[in-house]
């Protein structure tokens, strides 16, 4: 539609614009979908498909066979994040527990969606091994959005997050294994084990190799540095192990997984996951939107658009129907064999629905892994699937939170408050509802902003203030300081 404009146009005005377009489409969408209650995500992949290609053509297909590594830079950040949530001291209370409803869920999911699409839709063993290992993984990013908004917590919470962080380790590695076999099966070489038994050692040393640059973050990151340094370089650390896995054609997931579990349980240091969670925002739409863009709809819903002889319409219908029966089937089964308590055992699955970042990341790396049609129908599937997890997925999370009673909107339950005075005396109705008031206005925060912005606001003021004590600052700014209001002890 705007190739008038980009004809005269260099290559870096080409860019640009792109990017411009792209970081507006993605915002403009969020505003409709916000008054939808719909997760941003959803709002990005289909802004990404309007102004693609295969729509209103906005964005030329240069700058998305140019932007092929954004996956991995999306990838670092994500994973980074999941690593927050394997604290050791959390994990030693019901790691095994854990460990159970996740081998079991992973499991289930990814052995229903094999059998169905190449026993039943007689697809090839490769692409359903695929196909197979991506249905494991579960969007920490959805889970946790859905957790804060409703300020969730408990044992049902705690659960929750374990497993969404460890199912997509399990589909990482589950991924590594099929897209190696499927790889090799396009090319025509032969099979063997050392074809499986490479991916699974590789990722291993990825691990390890998280693990050392977790450490080499925790000596860089020192208190004193002000918030521009710590984010310049925890990005950078980030950006070179991208840069190092890509090197050896692995995904960064599991190494930036590592190399966070190191460095908070190292540091403790709860901010900087704060720090690069208010700072993402931009690179994460920019990955979504681009995968919106390559996403193709009409191949989707096309008779002639298929694997073998199945349409990718018929495909990704089986494959989000099975995916959810999977979820909910073997985290029940899990937690049954891990007897967790029935709040748990009834609604975990409901909430491992979603299902977004991650596979769309391993699923553009898969694209360009096998390339041609079979690499596009892998992404338009699993794109057009994530659509439609992010469109219930949330609801179902928030459902199974409060089915859970993880959260409740009854006043009683927000709180809890002793029912009879120190001297044994029944206290009456009004003095309760009081009590509880005022114990909701001590948990209120003193700031109206997430916990995100507070940190990176928090550092800046740090280095405005020590700028004013090096004298740099000039007397006159230290005075009218009013972009940076203290906060309220």
């Amino acid at each position: 539609m705007l190739s008038w404009i980009y004809k005269d146009a260099g290559s870096v005005s080409v860019t640009v614009i792109s990017v411009s377009i792209i970081l507006f489409a993605g915002f403009l969408m969020t505003r409709i979908t916000k008054k939808l209650r719909l997760p941003s995500v959803t709002a990005y992949i289909v802004a990404g498909i309007l102004i693609g290609p295969h729509c209103l053509n906005l964005v030329p297909q240069s700058i998305i066979d140019g932007t092929g590594f954004l996956p991995d830079i999306a990838l670092a950040f994500i994973a980074f994040s999941t690593g927050e949530f394997f604290r050791l001291d959390i994990l030693k209370k019901n790691g095994g527990k854990v460990v159970i409803i996740t081998v079991c869920e992973t499991l289930m999911t990814s052995l229903l969606v094999f059998i169905v699409t190449h026993y039943i839709l007689r697809l090839e063993l490769a692409f359903s091994l695929v196909l197979a290992a991506l249905a494991a993984t579960t969007a920490p990013a959805s889970t946790m959005m859905t957790i804060r908004q409703t300020g969730s917590k408990g044992d049902f919470v705690e659960t929750l997050l374990q497993v969404v962080a460890f199912d997509d380790i399990v589909g990482l590695l589950a991924y590594s294994v099929a897209i190696s076999i499927a790889a090799n099966s396009y090319t025509g070489e032969a099979f063997s084990f050392e074809r499986v038994l490479v991916p699974v050692l590789t990722n291993s040393g990825v691990i390890l190799l998280g693990l050392v640059f977790g450490l080499l973050m925790k000596l860089l990151q020192q208190k004193k540095r002000s918030t521009d340094n710590r984010l310049i370089i925890a990005i950078a650390l980030l950006f070179a192990f991208c840069g190092i896995c890509t090197i050896f054609e692995v995904s960064p997931l599991l190494g930036c997984m590592s190399m966070g579990t190191m460095y908070i349980n190292s540091t403790g240091d709860e901010k900087l996951f704060r720090q690069l969670a208010y700072f993402s925002p931009p690179i994460l739409l920019l990955f979504f939107v681009r995968s919106g863009m390559s996403f193709n709809l009409h191949a989707l819903v096309n008779v002639t658009g298929s694997v073998g002889s199945s349409p990718l319409l018929l495909i990704g219908i089986l494959y989000f129907v099975t995916r959810i029966i999977g979820k909910y089937s073997g985290s029940f089964l899990g937690c049954f064999l891990a007897k967790k308590p029935a709040k748990i055992r009834n609604y975990l699955g409901m909430a491992l629905i979603p299902q977004a970042s991650v596979a769309i990341g391993l699923a553009a790396l898969g694209a360009r892994t096998l390339q041609g049609e079979t690499g596009d129908a892998l992404q338009t599937m699993i794109l057009a699937s994530s659509v439609l997890y992010e469109l219930i997925g949330p609801g179902c999370g928030k459902l199974a939170l409060y089915l859970s009673g993880s959260y409740s909107n009854k006043l009683e339950d927000l709180v809890t408050v002793s029912e009879s005075t120190p001297e044994g005396a029944q206290k009456s109705e009004l003095d309760l509802l009081i009590e509880r008031i005022q114990k909701i206005q001590e948990e209120i925060p003193k700031w109206n902003v997430n916990e995100d912005e507070h940190a990176y606001t928090e550092e800046a003021e740090r280095h405005f203030e020590s700028l004013a004590q090096d004298h740099i600052s000039s007397p006159r700014i230290v005075r009218d300081r009013k972009f940076f209001p203290r906060r309220r002890r």
